[in-house]
């Protein structure tokens, strides 16, 4: 069975777009974010979407936020919504899935909750799409991602823009990019589980 080449889809759908058609971009960080919207504001009207429940120590919460929006405010590139510090959403998606490995079914769990809010808020709010920063890292599995968008794109009615984001070099200019800005580069995803502590501990 062929892989479905996503970044090659995307480019595809990106030519067949209208020029200036609204995207909601889901982000995960500033580093992240940088080369993904880099790319997609030549073609669209880019808001990013901060909703991140996954981060679960409210410190580095705030630090990530404050990094993404610097960002933004920098460069112009994007307008910005929050959704607001919510670790208890993870923690009752990843209910029963706490023992799961790294990449398994607790993040699958984990890409979902953010996926979904991103397809409703693109719904309400009139977006013509919705797309994730998510692929941009090598440890997120892009063929699932762009799975629960398909899925998600039927049920909410707002077309999902497949993505491969780490393809062409995008991990490498992520990170070019955020050596640029000064932004900084967490070591882990945001959640206890990834950061090997307690999630008890906060």
């Amino acid at each position: 069975m062929n892989k479905i080449n996503y970044d090659a889809l995307m480019r595809a759908e990106m030519q067949a777009a209208p020029a200036g058609a609204r995207l909601l971009l889901h982000s995960c960080c500033g580093p992240c974010s940088s080369r993904c919207i880099e790319e997609l504001k030549e073609k669209f009207s880019v808001t990013v979407l901060y909703y991140n429940p996954n981060i679960t120590d409210p410190a580095e919460y705030a630090h990530r936020r404050a990094e993404q929006l610097r960002l933004l405010e920098e460069t112009g590139w994007a307008e910005f919504l929050d959704c607001g510090y919510a670790p208890a959403e993870f923690f009752a998606a990843a209910k029963g899935l706490e023992g799961e490995p790294e990449g398994g079914a607790r993040c699958f769990a984990c890409y979902k909750l953010r996926l979904e809010r991103t397809a409703r808020i693109a719904k309400e709010n009139g977006f013509d799409l919705f797309c994730s920063t998510l692929s941009v890292s090598p440890h997120k599995n892009a063929a699932r991602l762009n799975e629960i968008g398909e899925e998600l794109q039927r049920e909410y009615g707002v077309t999902w823009l497949h993505n491969d984001f780490k393809k062409r070099g995008g991990y490498l200019r992520s990170t070019q990019l955020a050596r640029a800005y000064d932004l900084y580069r967490q070591n882990y995803c945001g959640c206890a589980f990834s950061a090997g502590r307690d999630p008890e501990e906060g």
